[in-house]
């Protein structure tokens, strides 16, 4: 299911840590995926529909470099890719076998993907680089999945650094690593998100004048009602 153009404009202008402060008002405290660290500064912010995919540990008969040509592969699953998803892959944070490469993370850009996440590795870095998918993981690692994983399954809940990942949920991903934001919560949240936005950037307008922080961050009710008339 596509994203809601202006939801997704609104996510976009957030950033993971506000959104990881008004999750937890709504009392969920896990949704940050650990390890989801950009491969390149400078990745703009993406938000979009999560499309999992999943790796178990690795099985002699079942990781082999045929297993790539099966009807169930990583390969297959790219075909499956919606433009403007997020795909975001459990690798079990296995960091010594990476689980994608340059020629798979090149024909994800080509098909539209926004960014791949993963709790794991990739490989051939200077080729993913040159691919143009933005990429948050762990690192980089040479040998190839198989190495290390087996490829199970895409399209079924996942977790991805600590977090229950299921499709369609939206991750929204910077610099501080990627966040989810239950599918439910969605609408909600973005509303909440704007506010809190404006909120904070009059707060960082108060300090930058030389305001204390006790009563104004959070603000009380005299600095609540200053905050407010700004908004008219």
């Amino acid at each position: 299911m596509a994203l809601d153009p202006g939801v997704s404009a609104t996510l976009s202008r957030v950033t993971t840590a506000t959104l990881t402060t008004l999750l937890l008002k709504k009392g969920l405290r896990n949704v940050w995926m650990r390890g989801t660290r950009p491969l390149k500064a400078g990745q703009p912010r993406i938000v979009g529909r999560a499309f999992t995919l999943r790796f178990v540990p690795a099985r002699e008969d079942l990781a082999t470099p045929a297993s790539w040509g099966n009807p169930i592969s990583t390969r297959a699953a790219i075909e499956a890719m919606p433009a403007g998803c997020v795909a975001v892959v459990d690798a079990m944070g296995v960091t010594d076998a990476g689980i994608f490469g340059d020629i798979l993370c090149a024909r994800m850009a080509k098909r539209g993907v926004a960014a791949l996440v993963t709790d794991g590795v990739v490989r051939d870095v200077a080729g993913v680089l040159a691919s143009g998918l933005p990429v948050w993981c762990r690192g980089a690692a040479a040998p190839p999945s198989i190495a290390g994983l087996t490829f199970v399954a895409w399209g079924q809940p996942i977790g991805c650094g600590g977090v229950a990942v299921l499709p369609d949920d939206v991750v929204v991903i910077d610099d501080d690593g990627a966040v989810l934001v239950p599918a439910g919560l969605v609408n909600e949240i973005a509303a909440d998100a704007a506010e809190q936005e404006r909120l904070e950037e009059w707060i960082m307008g108060e300090v930058t004048r030389g305001a204390a922080l006790p009563g104004l961050y959070p603000p009380n009710d005299e600095n609540r009602a200053r905050y407010e008339k700004t908004k008219k």
